[in-house]
C-alpha cells in the first residue's frame, strides 16, 4: 500500500477503529493523520502504515489548512 499526503484513510485498530483520517505527513514507517475534530492541526494522531488501510479518496491541500474544511470535507466523503 502506498500513501501520500491527503490520502483518506480508514483505521483498522486501536480505540478509533473504523474513523476516517487524512494523512497529512509520512516519517518512515508511521503515517501522521488528522481528522478536523480529535486530532486537530496542532495535534496529528501517529499510526503505523499497518494499522490503516486506503480509501479511493484524496482530499486538495486547501480541505487539510482548516480544521473545520478538514472535517467538512471527510465526513462528506465517508458518508456517501
Amino acid at each position: 500500500m502506498k500513501l501520500s499526503v491527503g490520502d483518506v484513510v480508514k483505521s483498522v485498530a486501536g480505540k478509533d477503529k473504523d474513523s476516517y483520517f487524512c494523512v497529512v505527513e509520512l516519517i518512515d514507517s508511521y503515517c501522521f493523520l488528522r481528522d478536523g475534530k480529535i486530532h486537530k492541526l496542532d495535534n496529528p494522531k501517529r499510526k503505523s502504515f499497518k494499522h490503516v488501510i486506503k480509501t479511493p479518496y484524496k482530499l486538495q491541500s486547501e480541505a487539510l489548512q482548516v480544521n473545520k474544511h478538514l472535517k467538512k470535507a471527510i465526513d462528506g466523503l465517508t458518508n456517501s
